[in-house]
């Protein structure tokens, strides 16, 4: 028995590196109601206390040193900044310490509706990264509504323009729909004029309790990267596009001889902490997710175990045993492994109702049809060239 479980600790241990992500749900509520969300609790007004936030931050600072990396932590939710300024103020004040001995830096993603000139002197004050989600110009926003399914478009532009007037730089993810895919050109366009400084493209997943939309297909997708490259090599100094990037790192480690830096990535376990200190591992999307058979998929809670136990007893939760059963798999089976580095988990769960499954729709459409369209995109040049 021991030695069996040595060998779940050793697998752990070389495929995932120490926590560079917390992901923290000072709230489950949000003020709007996507019609492609899929949190289960975003109508429910929790949150959290700020004695979650100081018993992570006592954990956290465990987990750091003065001469290592800094640690991100994500404000997450629902909608983070739903909870208010003051309130916030309160969850961060246990993290200044490590945030001003560099041991710490703050991420928000927010819908950006409820952004003020009083959140933007904290966002300045803390030096939040910001993240916006809006997923392109009004006619490809209509699926982001409020609660009363009016849309937000105008209001996540207003806060916008807020961050822009003090000067606060902010990134954007945008969920791309069946319908928004056909138009990658007008999509990148508009998001180009916002100001935003690089984005990032989430194809609509079924997860969560968003179960009953269709998803984009494959080959809607590599059209849609394909077209992406196009755009952005023609307009690539106007906004960085977060999954290119990524290709784009890979393929120059690749060229230049440093494939081993690449394989010697391990993934981060992304602790994600909900409003009453419970801890989920692997996936955000698995936090609030009902499923005896995993025990909600909770790891620890923060209140009474420290951070750095709960991690070292990953290795023995069912789920992430799975996980890495699903891994090996994926690196043995799946041509894309090399790039793509393993299936996500909570796509695998959610697509396929298991963890130790490989290969999901977020696989075809996020990573297989990246590579497929950028060799598509080679060849036809190729044949233009001849």
């Amino acid at each position: 028995m021991r030695t069996r479980a040595h060998s779940w600790r050793a697998r752990y241990g070389q495929r995932f590196t120490a926590p560079q992500t917390v992901v923290v749900q000072p709230t489950t509520w949000c003020n709007l109601d996507c019609r492609y969300c899929y949190l289960p609790f975003r109508k429910l007004k929790a949150q959290m206390h700020p004695d979650v936030a100081v018993a992570l931050a006592t954990s956290v600072a465990q987990l750091t040193t003065g001469d290592g990396p800094s640690i991100g932590i994500v404000w997450h939710g629902g909608e983070p900044l739903a909870i208010g300024s003051q309130k916030f103020t309160a969850l961060l004040a246990p993290f200044e310490e490590l945030r001003h001995a560099g041991r710490v830096h703050h991420y928000v993603q927010t819908n950006a509706t409820l952004i003020t000139d009083t959140w933007c002197d904290l966002l300045a004050t803390y030096g939040i990264h910001v993240g916006v989600s809006i997923d392109g110009p009004a006619a490809m926003n209509t699926d982001r509504v409020d609660v009363r399914g009016k849309p937000a478009f105008d209001r996540i532009l207003r806060g916008i323009r807020r961050l822009r007037e003090h000067d606060i730089p902010f990134s954007v993810i945008s969920v791309v729909t069946t319908d928004s895919i056909a138009q990658p050109e007008a999509l990148l366009s508009f998001l180009a004029k916002l100001g935003c400084d690089s984005v990032g493209f989430n194809i609509e997943e079924v997860e969560g309790v968003n179960t009953d939309r269709p998803a984009p297909t494959p080959a809607q997708a590599e059209e849609f990267w394909r077209r992406t490259m196009t755009w952005s090599r023609a307009h690539g100094d106007r906004l960085q596009v977060r999954e290119l990037e990524r290709l784009a790192e890979y393929l120059h480690l690749i060229r230049t001889g440093q494939r081993t830096a690449w394989e010697e990535r391990r993934l981060d376990p992304i602790p994600t902490v909900s409003v009453t200190g419970d801890v989920v591992l692997l996936s955000p999307e698995l936090a609030d997710t009902t499923d005896p058979a995993h025990d909600d998929f909770r790891a620890g809670n923060i209140l009474h175990q420290p951070l750095a136990e709960i991690l070292g007893g990953a290795s023995r939760l069912r789920y992430v045993r799975d996980f890495l059963t699903g891994l090996d798999r994926c690196e043995t089976e799946c041509a894309f492994f090399d790039f793509c580095r393993g299936a996500q988990a909570a796509n695998r769960y959610f697509e396929n109702g298991s963890l130790h499954s490989t290969e999901t729709n977020y696989c075809r459409v996020s990573r297989q049809a990246l590579v497929t369209a950028l060799t598509t995109l080679a060849a036809q040049e190729k044949g233009q060239a001849a």
